[in-house]
């Protein structure tokens, strides 16, 4: 009997998508539309998706051009931009407003290195949670007379085969992350 590793193979793409969408979000010092992904202006009674509201592009290293369509949504995309607390600056002009990222200190390079870190253990966790699951489910596949203990060992290896190449893959996109943070 074939075991079916599929909701495992998919778990663990999720996660290593999952983190590097939360790598996207941690600012480095130079710009990133990534990094506005998750601000949500109040505009038109609800909270709307900024990319919903305004063009959204790189000018240089270290600034966003954000044009809204709409120029009285402009304080409230400035307010949620503020509010989010990114450690930017936001200056308004006519042609819409200028996100600016400062040059990173040592200490903020330090504390985003440990940030990453942080989502890092995370996402090691929730592939922990997924092997535990997968090897509960061969254990019951076992107690139901299924498969035999050296089919089952077999298959215990293959599954923490498959999670330390997933460990692999995370451990990759940190030292890029770091990378970026460092540069």
């Amino acid at each position: 009997m074939a075991y079916d590793f599929s909701t495992l193979k998919t778990n663990i793409k999720e996660t290593e998508e999952w983190l590097s969408r939360e790598f996207s979000t941690i600012r480095t010092g130079r710009a990133s539309a990534a990094l506005l992904d998750g601000i949500k202006p109040e505009a038109y009674g609800a909270r709307t998706p900024l990319a919903q509201l305004a063009s959204v592009s790189i000018e240089d290293a270290r600034t966003i051009r954000i044009v809204p369509w709409d120029t009285s949504v402009g304080k409230a995309i400035e307010k949620a931009i503020t509010e989010a607390d990114l450690g930017v600056s936001v200056v308004t002009d006519e042609q819409g407003l200028r996100v600016i990222f400062p040059e990173l200190t040592a200490e903020r390079r330090a504390m985003l290195t440990k940030l990453a870190g942080q989502k890092l253990e995370e996402a090691r966790q929730t592939l922990r949670g997924h092997r535990a699951e997968e090897i509960k489910s061969i254990e019951a596949a076992e107690k139901a007379g299924g498969m035999g203990k050296d089919e089952v060992a077999r298959l215990k290896d293959e599954v923490q085969n498959m999670i330390d190449a997933g460990n692999v893959t995370l451990d990759t996109l940190l030292s890029k992350k770091q990378q970026d943070i460092s540069q």
